[in-house]
């Protein structure tokens, strides 16, 4: 898994823990069958769409980024900056933050800067991890993208 992927799983992961299930529908079914009778369901492009009136799937919701990370932070015993700093980001979510590992992420990312200032990859990582969490359904305020 790429480490870009480590961080979505890492906090998305802890999100959906703490996100409730969905309770099943009235009359305890989930899912609904055609009855032996029906007729067979049409194949080609027609029934890409769900018929008029049928309520349209909701989606996922959004996992609130800041609100998963604040309270990680809070059961964690650093004081960890990871508002700013990619090195601690990673460190709260219990990943390598090595140079060698912010270097591999920075690949992932397209960082086509110089991976020999630390300094400058590490605020453009910051910035990129939170824009692509952001991208992959994460809810994640302005202040952290830019």
């Amino acid at each position: 898994m790429s480490i870009f992927g480590k961080i979505m799983s890492s906090i998305f992961g802890h999100a959906s823990a703490q996100t409730p299930q969905a309770a099943p529908p009235p009359g305890g079914k989930t899912s609904t069958s055609a009855g032996a009778g029906s007729a067979p369901a049409a194949s080609g492009p027609a029934s890409a769409s769900p018929p008029k009136g049928a309520a349209e799937p909701s989606p996922a919701p959004q996992v609130d980024v800041e609100a998963v990370l604040t309270k990680l932070a809070s059961h964690n015993k650093e004081k960890l900056d990871w508002r700013s700093s990619i090195v601690d980001l990673l460190k709260l979510l219990d990943l390598d933050s090595s140079l060698s590992a912010r270097k591999e992420l920075a690949k992932e990312l397209n960082y086509t800067g110089d991976m020999n200032d630390s300094a400058r990859m590490n605020v453009w990582l910051h910035k990129q991890v939170m824009i692509k969490l952001a991208e992959n359904g994460g809810k994640v305020p302005d202040s952290l993208k830019g």
